[in-house]
């Protein structure tokens, strides 16, 4: 879905090598649940870890439930925070943050220029249920703008950002609430429609160690490349926010 992006030659070698730690050690390969917004980025940081996406509500359900996950990654802190006052993960770290959006089919069959057209217009919607981070995050948005009323135009809840940002790509919907970093996946085949800064929610991924996790020490150690200036600076190839920013 969209063109693939590379990071930078000089990013990806030294942050391979911060990953894969001294020389001649056997770093154990890990299971990392992850938020969907996370997929493409997380897999160019380190494509050698074994990846859960999907999201937030349903990982934080599937860890509760006993899946084998070594890190959950979850794009609200509420997901992590639940985990945590459980004792079914250790503390969590905020190591990045995103923006929401408003985005339309390049199309635009609606003629949808302003997120105020949702109201103004017969559009059909799509958004993420309410119990996933970007589903809670819309309801705000919408909630600040004085524009609730539109939901009932919505015309389909997604379980994760990635199954909005397909339909509206594929035209199969007039407009979605998706990341930033999402619509730019596909920047060529969506309108990216900005949200006044008054209406942003406060954005904020977190990662854990799981409690149950037999690989804490490699765990750790990738927590600490993620937040470390090239982890950084490799998740803002993709569009992320410096973890310290506010959304």
């Amino acid at each position: 879905m969209g063109r693939l992006r590379v990071l930078p030659l000089a990013v990806a070698i030294a942050l391979a090598c911060l990953l894969a730690g001294p020389a001649g050690s056997r770093t154990p390969r890990l299971t990392i649940y992850a938020a969907s917004s996370l997929t493409d980025a997380f897999h160019a940081l380190d494509s050698s870890q074994r990846y859960g996406f999907a999201g937030s509500n349903t990982l934080e359900t599937q860890i509760r439930n006993g899946a084998p996950a070594d890190l959950f990654a979850a794009a609200a802190p509420l997901n992590t925070q639940r985990l945590f006052r459980q004792g079914l993960v250790q503390e969590p770290v905020t190591f990045t943050s995103n923006r929401l959006v408003l985005i339309v089919p390049r199309s635009n069959p609606a003629d949808v220029h302003s997120v105020y057209d949702l109201r103004r217009k017969p559009v059909k919607l799509v958004v993420a249920g309410a119990a996933v981070p970007v589903g809670s995050y819309t309801r705000t948005v919408l909630r600040k703008l004085r524009l609730s009323s539109v939901l009932p135009k919505v015309v389909s809840q997604e379980t994760d950002v990635r199954a909005v940002t397909g339909k509206v790509a594929l035209g199969q919907a007039d407009a979605g609430f998706v990341y930033l970093t999402d619509a730019k996946a596909v920047s060529d085949r969506v309108t990216v429609i900005r949200i006044p800064a008054r209406a942003q929610p406060r954005v904020r991924y977190e990662i854990a160690v799981v409690s149950s996790s037999s690989k804490e020490a490699a765990a750790q150690a990738w927590i600490r490349a993620l937040l470390s200036p090239r982890g950084q600076a490799a998740l803002k190839e993709y569009g992320f926010l410096p973890f310290r920013a506010s959304a």
